[in-house]
């Protein structure tokens, strides 16, 4: 499987998927231009549509992709996601024949109430639950259900390349930096992302075991994120994560 990651909007990564065969899997539509631009460009047949929660930017352009392409679109069980032709819940499993793939579909409530995550062909395709170095903003869920989210990704294995939904590795790692300033994966992350992002490139796909060893938030139980909560007075995982994530929420570096 080929990953594609295709910026839209302001800082948004549409993710294209496609085998040798020129078929191809658009993940998160938010715009239809690039995507149809893509398929051209690289001689590709879309054959479906996989969509992980409903904000706009995610999904504006799935209605456009779908009339033109006639493909089935997958999301999650929620009535603002009106484009979707099948329904998919935590467990259930979506397989392709063309191109052949099949993803496990995780519930990962937190950033919206009714956010999935598609795991599989080596891949996280997790939306705005999971960013490189941070995660999303909490619209809908709460602190533990965000937790608890990030738990379930956690889990899976090291290799699995994180597909996110937008480019904000660098900003993340800046914030990263201040509760977490002695640890060296971070630094060298960044110093691989401000090479990448100078020579143009994204930051992203990135294995999900550099992100455990860089990411605070997936860092939580760690001795320099549990120092941080000590020197806040917090001590309960839970209760760290909510500040963490408020002093995400008001850093402006």
């Amino acid at each position: 499987m080929h990953v594609v990651p295709l910026p839209a909007l302001a800082d948004n990564y549409i993710w294209l998927l496609h085998d040798d065969a020129g078929h191809a899997v658009a993940v998160d539509p938010g715009d239809a231009v690039p995507v149809e631009a893509a398929l051209v460009e690289r001689r590709l047949e879309l054959k479906a549509i996989l969509l992980t929660h409903h904000h706009p930017d995610h999904i504006a352009g799935a209605d456009a992709l779908r009339a033109n392409h006639r493909v089935p679109v997958y999301a999650p069980h929620d009535e603002r996601i009106a484009i979707a032709t099948r329904r998919v819940a935590d467990g259930e499993a979506i397989v392709l024949e063309a191109p052949r793939a099949r993803f496990e579909t995780i519930a990962v409530p937190g950033h919206t109430l009714s956010h999935v995550a598609y795991a599989g062909e080596g891949l996280l395709l997790c939306g705005d639950t999971l960013f490189s170095l941070g995660c999303g903003r909490l619209f809908e869920g709460t602190p533990a259900q965000m937790l608890a989210s990030l738990d379930r990704l956690a889990g899976l294995p090291g290799d699995v390349q994180v597909c996110c939904g937008h480019e904000y590795t660098a900003a993340n790692g800046r914030f990263a930096q201040t509760v977490d300033p002695d640890n060296p994966s971070l630094a060298a992350r960044l110093q691989q992302v401000a090479a990448l992002r100078a020579a143009g490139q994204p930051s992203v796909p990135v294995p999900l075991h550099s992100e455990l060893a860089c990411n605070p938030f997936l860092r939580i139980d760690s001795d320099a994120l549990a120092d941080w909560g000590h020197r806040r007075h917090v001590a309960d995982r839970v209760a760290r994560f909510a500040a963490l994530r408020a002093a995400k929420d008001d850093f402006r570096g």
